[in-house]
């Protein structure tokens, strides 16, 4: 597209950008926005691949030259007021989002607030790693690792306390519930004993197989653990607060503090 007439009639803010909405080209779905000046919705046109400007860093940002997910766009359409884009794209990966989700509008608003309603494709630093140069994309990533556990164990604590009052027969947790504090004390001991087991075949391993299996039964441990402290109305943030007040304590310290106790 070698005449450039059609951007005079693009109506830019006064920083010289316009917000660019990526929706996918089939399903619909808005998968990111973002920010375009001038140069960057022409290049976009001509490549016809997404390239955005960063704020942050003041400069042109191809997307996915850090993560190989990139954007063909199929078409490009403007609002009504002219100061808004529509790119229809094809996401290469399936993944627009920075946290290795498909879409960056991945919490929903409900009765507890936002929840997180779209599982991550890919954890974030697989698929960025240490190859990333930027700041401003290992800020984010860190950030946002940071408050999405922090919404997990939330979200876990709250969905214990609704278990509690459901129907045994509605699902496993409520189950445990209606068995009582025998049968999860019961399961925390089975978890226990699984991840010894589990850590013990991954030692035996030199590290190298049976990963998945240990995560995978640290995860059952910590879950069975959490029913355990719902049982009592225990919010999972009382054991982040005494974490943290940890910090800075040797062991030695900490087991003296608690024998004075």
């Amino acid at each position: 597209m070698n005449n450039l007439q059609w951007l005079d009639e693009v109506k830019f803010n006064e920083q010289g950008l316009v917000p660019a909405i990526a929706q996918h080209h089939q399903t619909g779905r808005v998968l990111m926005v973002a920010w375009m000046n001038r140069e960057a919705l022409a290049l976009t046109a001509e490549k016809n691949q997404a390239v955005y400007f960063s704020r942050s860093r003041n400069k042109l940002w191809h997307k996915g030259e850090e993560s190989g997910h990139f954007q063909t766009v199929h078409e490009i359409r403007l609002d009504c007021d002219a100061d808004v884009i529509i790119l229809q794209i094809e996401q290469h990966g399936g993944i627009a989002c920075h946290t290795g989700r498909e879409s960056c509008f991945y919490r929903k608003l409900t009765p507890n607030g936002w929840e997180i309603v779209d599982a991550q494709l890919k954890d974030p630093n697989a698929i960025y790693g240490e190859k990333s140069s930027n700041p401003h994309t290992l800020a984010m990533n860190a950030s946002t690792a940071q408050s999405e556990q922090v919404e997990i164990l939330s979200y876990l604590g709250k969905m214990m306390a609704e278990r509690k009052a459901a129907d045994p027969d509605s699902s496993y947790v409520a189950k445990l519930y209606h068995k009582g504090l025998n049968k999860i004390l019961e399961k925390v001991g089975e978890e226990s004993v699984e991840t010894i087991l589990a850590a013990k075949e991954y030692q035996a391993a030199a590290y190298e197989d049976n990963k998945n299996d240990l995560i995978y039964e640290v995860a059952d441990l910590w879950f069975h653990s959490l029913v355990m402290l719902g049982y009592f109305n225990l919010d999972p943030q009382l054991i982040l607060n005494e974490l943290a007040r940890r910090q800075g304590l040797s062991g030695l310290v900490e087991k003296a503090n608690r024998t004075q106790a």
